[in-house]
């Protein structure tokens, strides 16, 4: 998608700060970080949300594959000094998704309170 900030990001127009590609996705370093780890995995293919991902199931487990991947490459390990990451999908504008391109946040480094938000 032309107008697309993650497009862009994907296909190298706009740089940023890439920890990690395969052939599913691309992930890199949110430039407005909530946490000392804050990655974006967005998949390659272009699809406005997770809601807009059910017709490609396999695709959607691609996404959450490759984040669970980043999250053990940053050393964010259940069983690690914080004790885990945080794995988040904005769906619709209304709960904060402001990049309309499906994304998972890789949260973690420091301790989270439940309920979010």
């Amino acid at each position: 998608m032309s107008d697309c900030l993650f497009c862009a990001i994907v296909a190298g127009v706009i740089p940023a700060d890439i920890v990690s590609r395969t052939e599913h996705s691309v992930a890199f370093r949110d430039v407005n970080p909530q946490a000392p780890v804050h990655i974006l995995v967005v998949p390659i293919q272009h699809s406005a949300d997770l809601a807009a991902m059910t017709d490609d199931r396999p695709a959607a487990g691609h996404l959450m594959a490759d984040a669970t991947a980043v999250a053990q490459a940053e050393g964010l390990s259940p069983d690690g000094e914080v004790g885990g990451y945080r794995l988040v999908l904005n769906t619709g504008a209304g709960v904060g998704q402001s990049v309309f391109h499906t994304h998972v946040h890789v949260l973690g480094g420091r301790d989270f309170a439940w309920p979010p938000g």
